[in-house]
């Protein structure tokens, strides 16, 4: 069974999964699906259509517009933005007020583990790979590769993490995690995890 809290709205057509919580103000509009086990935080926008896996955090103030895709386990940070408009305007040229049918939506694809920091914002179209992780207040304009860790204005790989999300440590040509252990290679600007410690 999923919480809603008091003043948070739920579009009736919204799917929500089982244990998911929805806190105060937040809006989750219609045809959006939350998998499992997600909890969306107060003051945060899950837009039209919007899919979201299991076991998500989406904290405060967030906003995540369509038409995003977030896998499994993905954390969206306080105030971070995924967009969905590659060139906004609010009017048209000949000054019109723009509607739905002036404008396609492009959205942005997080894949499983990965993790935005507070304040970031993510500039559709563009995916952030598994197990990523976008540094507070960055603006990611390009595809990141699974297990970067990116930062800057526009933001930029300035190392890798592993799934514990601590950065990786570079050992004799290979990558190690200081917390679990876990042994990642790296080969043509990619990552990918080998074994685990023994």
């Amino acid at each position: 069974m999923s919480f809603i809290a008091d003043g948070a709205e739920v579009a009736p057509t919204a799917k929500l999964g089982a244990g998911t919580k929805v806190w105060q103000l937040a809006q989750v509009r219609e045809n959006a699906t939350l998998g499992a086990s997600c909890i969306v935080g107060r003051g945060a926008y899950i837009g039209t259509g919007v899919h979201v896996g299991d076991n998500c955090k989406i904290q405060n103030d967030a906003l995540v517009y369509e038409p995003a895709e977030l896998a499994a386990g993905v954390f969206i940070g306080p105030a971070v933005v995924l967009t969905n408009d590659t060139y906004p305007r609010a009017v048209n040229p000949d000054g019109t007020l723009k509607n739905a049918s002036d404008w396609e939506p492009v959205g942005v694809t997080i894949a499983e583990g990965a993790a935005i920091g507070a304040r970031a914002v993510c500039v559709a179209p563009v995916r952030i790979g598994a197990w990523a992780t976008v540094a507070a207040g960055a603006v990611v304009t390009k595809d990141v590769p699974d297990f970067a860790l990116v930062a800057g204005v526009p933001a930029r790989r300035v190392g890798w993490v592993g799934k514990a999300g601590a950065p990786l440590r570079e050992e004799e040509g290979r990558w190690v995690c200081p917390i679990s252990g876990a042994i990642y290679t790296e080969v043509d600007g990619r990552l990918t995890e080998s074994a685990a410690a023994s």
